[in-house]
C-alpha cells in the first residue's frame, strides 16, 4: 500500500507552526509513515530553521505531484518575499495562512493529498473579504460540507474525546445555541464518527449539562429537563448509548469520563479548560462530520516563544497519526460495507418465517 499523502498548512509563518513542523521531521521515522507536504514557502521554511539552528531537511516543490515519498515537501504557494516578525499578528501573515488553506482544501479535492493537518493560524490576522470565520473549522464546512454535512469539532488524544455542541461563540450566545435538534445532531454526528471514524462498536456518550449542578431540578436553569433530556431520548430511540447530563464539574473532577468513549459539552471552554489541563501535550483537534479527514495541534501559534526555539512538537506529531489512523479506519469501515452478504437463515425462528421448518 502507498503511504498516506499528508497535507500539512504552515499556519501563521510569525507562531510556531514551521518550527513544529520541521522538528516533527527531524525524525526520520515519521518519513517511514508517510509522504509529507507542507503548503507555505521554502523560502520562510529555511528562514525559521536557520533562526533555531534546526537541521531538518526538506524538498522545494511548487506541486503536490512533484512530492518526494521519502523527504519532508514544502510547496511554494505564498507571496515571493512575506516578512517574517515573530510574535506579532500582521495581515501580511495572515494573507499568508490564507494562502495555504485554500491550496491545500484545493488539492485535497483533487485527490493530490489523503488528510489535511493544519498548524495554528491567527484568527484575528487571517480576517479578510475571503475569510471571515471564527476558525479553521467553521472555514473547513464551508468549503467541503455538502448536502447538509456539518462538522463537529473533537479535542482527543489517548484518553479522552470531548465533542462540542457550539464552538466559538461568545458566552452570551450559547444558550439561544442550545437546541434539542442542535443537541441531537451533535450526538448524531459524534456517534457515528465513533464508529467510523474510531472503530468503536457500540459508543457510550456521556452528556454534559448546560447549567451549574445540572440544573438542581430546575432551581438553576431548565435546558437540561426541557432541550438535553428529551434529546437524549430520541438518541436512545435510535440506538445510542448516551448518559447524562452529568455536571461538568464534578465529572471531570472525578474521571467520570474515563467510562465513556467521548463526552458531548455544551459550549468551548466547558469541554476544552479540562482537556486542555489533562491533555496538553499530547491533544488533537479533529474535525468530524465531513468527507476531509483534517486534524491539527490543539495549541496555537504561541507568539510569546515564536522563534525561540522552544515549542514542543508533540502535538503536531499526534495529529499526524491521529489524521492517519482515521484515514485507515474509514476505509476498513467502508470496505467492509461494500456489497454486504445477504442475511443467512439458520435459526428456527428465521426459518419459520420462512415457512421451511
Amino acid at each position: 500500500m502507498s503511504k498516506i499523502k499528508v497535507g500539512i498548512t504552515h499556519g501563521d509563518p510569525n507562531g510556531i507552526g514551521y518550527e513544529v513542523i520541521l522538528k516533527t521531521f527531524e525524525d526520520p521515522v515519521m518519513l517511514e509513515l508517510c509522504t509529507p507536504i507542507v503548503y507555505g514557502s521554502p523560502k520562510i521554511a529555511s528562514y525559521h530553521r536557520k533562526t533555531m539552528e534546526l537541521t531538518t531537511n526538506f524538498n522545494a516543490i511548487h506541486n503536490a505531484q512533484e512530492a518526494h515519498p521519502d523527504q519532508l515537501n514544502i510547496l511554494h504557494c505564498t507571496a515571493e518575499e512575506v516578512k517574517i516578525d515573530f510574535g506579532q499578528a500582521t495581515a501580511e501573515a495572515g494573507q499568508a495562512a490564507y494562502d495555504a488553506l485554500e491550496r491545500a482544501i484545493k488539492d485535497w479535492r483533487e485527490g493530490l493529498i489523503d488528510v489535511l493537518v493544519t498548524a495554528p493560524i491567527n484568527k484575528h490576522a487571517i480576517q479578510s473579504d475571503k475569510f471571515h470565520f471564527p476558525g479553521h473549522t467553521e472555514y473547513i464546512q464551508s468549503k467541503v460540507g455538502h448536502d447538509g454535512q456539518q462538522a463537529l469539532m473533537i479535542l482527543m488524544n489517548e484518553r479522552m474525546r470531548v465533542a462540542l455542541v457550539t464552538t466559538h461563540l461568545p458566552i452570551q450566545e450559547v444558550a439561544a445555541h442550545i437546541t434539542e435538534e442542535a443537541v441531537l445532531q451533535k450526538l448524531q454526528i459524534l456517534h457515528r464518527s465513533l464508529q467510523r471514524d474510531f472503530s468503536v462498536d457500540t459508543p457510550r456518550i456521556a452528556v454534559l449539562a448546560l447549567n451549574p449542578h445540572a440544573g438542581d431540578d430546575g432551581l438553576l436553569g431548565k435546558e437540561e429537563e426541557t432541550i438535553l433530556k428529551p434529546a437524549m431520548q430520541k438518541a436512545e430511540e435510535a440506538g445510542m448509548h448516551v448518559y447524562g447530563p452529568y455536571a461538568a464539574d464534578g465529572f471531570f473532577g472525578s474521571r467520570t469520563y474515563e467510562s465513556f468513549d467521548a463526552v458531548l459539552a455544551m459550549y468551548h471552554d466547558q469541554g476544552l479548560a479540562p482537556f486542555k489541563l489533562l491533555a496538553m501535550d499530547d491533544g488533537v483537534n479533529y474535525t468530524a462530520g465531513l468527507d476531509i479527514v483534517r486534524t491539527s495541534p490543539d495549541h496555537g501559534t504561541a507568539f510569546d516563544i515564536a522563534g525561540k526555539g522552544e515549542a514542543d512538537a508533540n502535538s503536531l506529531r499526534q495529529a499526524i497519526y491521529a489524521a492517519m489512523d482515521i484515514y485507515r479506519n474509514r476505509l476498513a469501515w467502508d470496505a467492509a460495507r461494500v456489497d454486504p452478504l445477504p442475511k443467512l437463515y439458520i435459526d428456527k425462528r428465521d426459518r419459520a418465517e420462512r415457512g421451511t421448518v
